[in-house]
This record gives structure tokens, sequence and C-alpha cells, in this order.
């Protein structure tokens, strides 16, 4: 470790002082709010002054310049104190704390990107530490830059598996640009941690799972100052300092004492507020501490515009998995642009982002089988624009993040998700690997946009489409290999490119279906054709947005009678779409098939026939509607 050079006395006098001036704006913004979490602030007040007047490098002007390192409060509920950190930093006055909790302010119970020094959302617990992961990878492996990443982790949240997951991700790529400090405060929101201050089972478990752990008086400012300071030395593994804080601290009467989460001062306000004023020795403005100003060696990066570097090249009648269709396509992204990454769960050989893999080896992150932390590694990537990541696995298992990608949406995050082996069509590997709830989980999720893609070349299309497009997207594709529909310069956009594949002037019932259905109402088609019954298909392309005007054009155009058919169950997915996009239309009737109950094992034909969307029922379906039934 390169030698230590203690800060003079004056300048940690200093940071106690700030450490309380941060605990009185706390107790000032909470009570103004009669809402917040003032005592879990204050364990973490040293904390915060040390790393953001001693530490940490950043431009006050421009919080997020992606030079400047990165903090991420993990335990989002203490966002007072984090507020007031970036006001005696001087980014806004003071006065506007009182502003928390209110309906216009941004400065939310818990933070968003709403306020420009904030990257991610956090609040739920137990992701921000997978976020800062991401950031870590990214500023170690494609930036190559100075900045450091920190994140204060709650030690109730440390209960939280993702915790664990985010640390054996840490050691395992050897983040020795990462830190972070766990708030061991021993109070949870209803009783003590399971741990409460037992702080050598802590230093044993993070040493176990390879991080360098540090143990430290959170209280005491000269401690958190070496501390940090060996942090920033060691190299090949990232550091974990251990806090030992007290819940509360500096409120006489409420320190260390249960039943004060949550809960604001009240008529215990003055007197604390007062209290803490006596502790302070210089109340004037700091003279001896000043914000470190990173080093700007984090390079430009351009992530608009990213296109295929070739077209998609197929025939058509070919048979490609839609599966396949998706690793050549992000293979062709990724040549095209150097920012263009891959994570996946150790699903790269059936989802195909080895295919980026084998091209460019950097670019493909293994989160191995830990989603949780691949969806949170993902939305650390893509901060501050720095990558566009594809984060693919099978379908089904992205309902194990969910929590994780609604965080994502709220964090305003560009992140696109690719889940394959969709419903039944997968076959023999059974329901536990059947992807049957995913639209309903993605269309859930606010601004997100739902990719379909029911051949190779509008799945090659969909990638470059989300790679372009704000927000959440999730490309669903399929196991199965099916016939290539398109030709290779077909124009797809998003929420209006609804094909018709086939159609006459004679059409008695639309139907729409998604992926393999989409192929299995073209059969219906030939079948019902022969008996006189001329049917017109429609393959939606993005189910969100989905194209309502055509739906409801061609709906008319076919008597008002609408058939859906999914490889999904029917709650969320393409049907009720398709319903809400006719909701307001007189005339027009819509029959739902989809998956209804936990499917069995077996091959792809017969599970789509005993499930009721396979050609066969499709024809029966559109006959039964005919008549009326």
């Amino acid at each position: 470790m390169s030698a230590y050079h203690k800060p003079e006395s004056r300048s940690v006098q200093e940071l106690r002082d700030v450490a309380n001036k941060l605990r009185i704006q706390s107790v000032i913004a909470t009570s103004a709010s009669k809402s917040g979490h003032p005592t879990s602030c204050s364990s973490m007040a040293e904390v915060m002054s040390v790393l953001f007047f001693h530490v940490m490098k950043y431009k006050v002007s421009a919080p997020k310049d992606p030079s400047s390192d990165r903090f991420i409060l993990s335990k989002g509920h203490a966002a007072p104190i984090l507020y007031a950190a970036w006001a005696e930093a001087g980014l806004f006055p003071a006065s506007d704390l009182k502003n928390l909790r209110k309906i216009d302010s941004d400065l939310e119970g818990h933070p968003t990107p709403r306020l420009n020094f904030i990257d991610v959302g956090t609040g739920s617990l137990g992701q921000g530490l997978s976020v800062a992961c991401g950031m870590a990878y990214v500023g170690k492996n494609y930036d190559r830059a100075s900045y450091r990443v920190y994140c204060v982790v709650g030690d109730g949240e440390s209960a939280e598996g993702s915790i664990w997951e985010a640390l054996n991700f840490a050691s395992h790529y050897k983040l020795d640009n990462l830190c972070v400090i766990f708030d061991i405060n021993r109070l949870g929101q209803s009783e003590p941690t399971n741990l409460q201050h037992n702080m050598d089972i802590y230093r044993r478990r993070l040493e176990a799972f390879g991080l360098n752990a540090i143990v430290v008086d959170g209280h005491d400012v000269e401690e958190l100052c070496k501390a940090f300071h060996e942090a920033s030395t060691i190299k090949g593994k990232p550091t974990a300092i251990l806090a030992k804080t007290y819940k509360g601290r500096n409120f006489p009467g409420i320190e260390d004492q249960e039943n004060w989460h949550g809960t604001p001062l009240g008529a215990k306000t003055e007197e604390i507020i007062t209290h803490l004023k006596s502790l302070i020795v210089n109340d004037g403005p700091v003279k001896n501490l000043t914000v470190k100003q990173p080093v700007e060696d984090a390079p430009a990066v351009k992530i608009s515009n990213v296109k295929l570097a070739s077209p998609p090249q197929y025939n058509l009648g070919d048979k490609i998995a839609t599966r396949v269709a998706y690793g050549t396509a992000l293979a062709k992204l990724a040549a095209s642009n150097d920012r263009v990454i891959a994570l996946d769960g150790d699903t790269k050989n059936s989802t195909y982002s080895d295919k980026l893999r084998k091209a460019y080896p950097q670019r493909y992150i293994e989160c191995f089988i830990a989603e949780q932390n691949l969806v949170g590694v993902a939305v650390g990537a893509a901060c501050r624009d720095r990558t566009v990541p594809f984060v693919s696995t099978f379908a089904t298992f992205f309902t194990r993040a969910f929590d994780q990608i609604r965080m994502a949406a709220i964090s305003q995050s560009n992140v696109n998700f690719v889940g394959s082996h969709c419903g039944v069509s997968i076959g023999e590997d059974g329901p536990s690997q059947m992807g049957l709830e995913d639209i309903a989980l993605f269309r859930t999720i606010p601004g997100s946009t739902v990719f379909y893609p029911s051949d190779a070349v509008s799945c090659e299309r969909a990638v470059e489409l989300a790679a372009n497009t704000k927000g959440i997207c999730f490309i669903r594709t399929s196991r199965p290999a099916t016939a290539v529909l398109y030709k290779n310069d077909e124009v797809f956009q998003v929420g209006n490119s609804a094909k018709i594949l086939v159609h006459s002037k004679t059409d008695k019932a639309l139907v729409i279906g998604g992926g393999v259905t989409v192929h299995e109402a073209l059969l219906a088609a030939v079948e019902l054709e022969k008996i006189g019954v001329n049917i017109r298909v429609m393959d939606p392309f993005t189910i969100k947005p989905i194209d309502a005007a055509a739906i409801i054009k061609h709906a008319k155009e076919c008597g008002g009678k609408i058939v859906t058919v999914e490889d999904h169950y029917p709650e969320g997915g393409l049907g009720e779409a398709v319903m809400s996009a006719v909701s307001k239309e007189p005339g027009i009737v819509v029959h739902q098939l989809a998956v209804r109950e936990v499917p069995r094992s077996g091959p792809s034909a017969a599970l789509l026939e005993k499930y009721g969307i396979s050609a066969k029922c499709i024809g029966e379906s559109v006959l039964s509607v005919l008549k009326g039934h």
C-alpha cells in the first residue's frame, strides 16, 4: 500500500462538522415532509462526509460527467442525506431540501434520475451493488478510465441474495475500481438485523467472497479516510468497507433505539437540531475541504444510430430459428459499433449470444446463473450512455428479475432484453423452461417496447431497432426453426409495422399470431382455403406498441372478426393487447387462443395441438367464430 498521509487536524474536524451538518439537513428535510428516514441517514453521515469532501473526484457543475467517480446509494431510503451532500457541495441551495417528497419536487422519497446527480433509481433494496458492478466493469474494461465506483449498502439489505450475486461477480472480475461500503447500523425496519454488530462474521463472509474487507468505526473520520485510501491502492480485488455505525447517531434518546425506522423526529426535532449544532466547531462555510476534480480520461462514446454491419441475407422459405438470427444480428451490430455488448446467464449457446462472444470476446460479459445480478449489471453498464447492452437468457428466467427490470424503467435505463425458449413450442424441456408470462411481464413496464419477430429477417431488424430505441426493450425469440417470410429489404418500424401475409377480398376473419403461431396461422389459411373459407393473417411485429390502426382497418374488412393465437398464457399477452387496441371499436369481436393451463413435456407439434394453438385449432376456431359460437 502506498504511503498514507493523515489529513490535517483542521480538515478532520471540518469533515466531522460536515457530517453533523448533513444530519441537520436530513432532519430538517424529513421534518418538513413529515416523512422519511432521518435515523438511517444519520448512521452514514461520516461516510458521506468523507466520500464527498475527501475521497471522491467529481464535477459539481456536471454531476454525470463521464470521467467523474460514480456513487450509488443502494439503501435508497437514506436519500435525504445524499441530497444534503450535493447541496453542501454547492449543486443547489440547501433550502431546496425542504421540498423533500413534495409532489412538484424531484427530491423524491427514494432517488430517481429525474435528478441530474442520480444515475439510477434505488430503494428496492438489494439492487444497487449490481448496478455499481456494471459501472465498474465498464470503467475497468471498456473506458479504461481513472474513475472509481462507490456503493453504500445497508446491513438490512445484505440479506438479499442479489447482494451476494453482485459480490461474487465483483470478485470474479477483479473489480479493484469498486468500493462497497456496508452501513452496519444494527437495526432493520422492524427489528435488529440478523447479524447485528457481529463485525467478524461480516468480515469473514466478505473475505470468503474474495474481497478486501476492512472493518472500521463508521463514525470515526480518520479511520474512514485511511480505509478509503487503502481501497484505492488494492489491486486485483474489490474492497468492502464494513462500517460499524449506529442508527440515529447523535440523536439523544433515539440513537441505537428500535421503532425509529422511517419516522420523522416530530416533537424531538428542535432538541436534536440544537444538540447537533452544539457538536459543530466551525459553523461557517468549509475552508479546508474542496471537491476533488476528476482525471478527464473517459473516452468519448457514440451509441446513436447503431446499424447492422450488413443487411439480412436469407432466402425465402429457409428455416432459421429467430434465436439464431438474434445472435447473427448481435454480432453485426457489434461489428459496426464497439460499444454494443452482450450479457448472458450461462445460456449463451442456447440464446446464441455466443455469436458476439466468438467475434468480440472482450465485449461479452458472462454473468452466470444469477439473473437478478445479470439485469443489474446491464443497467450499470448502460449508465451515462457508455454502452448498448443486450441481455439474454431463457424468457422465463426474466420473471425472477422482474423487480430489477421495473427498477431499470424507473432508472430511465436503455437496456435490451432478449428471451429465447418461449412457449410450449420449445417441446420436451417442459413447463419450468417455457416462457409463458414474458410478454405480460414486459408489457407492464412503463415505456417498454416489446418485439415478437416471426422470422429471421424481422428478428435482425428488431435487434437493430432495439439498439436505437429508448427505454426497456424486449425481443421474444423462438427455439424452433421457422421459415423465412420476408425479403431481406423489408422495412420494419416500431408500432406501425404490422404485416399482412395472406389476404383476399373475401376474407372472413383476421387471424393475428406471433412468432411460431404466425406460421401455424399460415398453415391454417391453406387448409381453410380448401373448403372455401379465406382468412387474413397478420404478423404484428411489435406487441407494444401494437399497430392498432392496422388491426382495426383489417378487422373491419374481415367482418369484424378477429382470432388471436399465441404461445403464451392468455393474461397480458398478444390477445389482450389486441383487445385493448379494438376496445372502443363497435362491431369487432376478438376470440383468443392461448395456453390456458400449466403445460406438459412433449414434442413441439403435439404441445401446440394439445394446448389449442396449432393450425388445426386455429381452423376450428375460425369456423366456430363464423358460425357465431
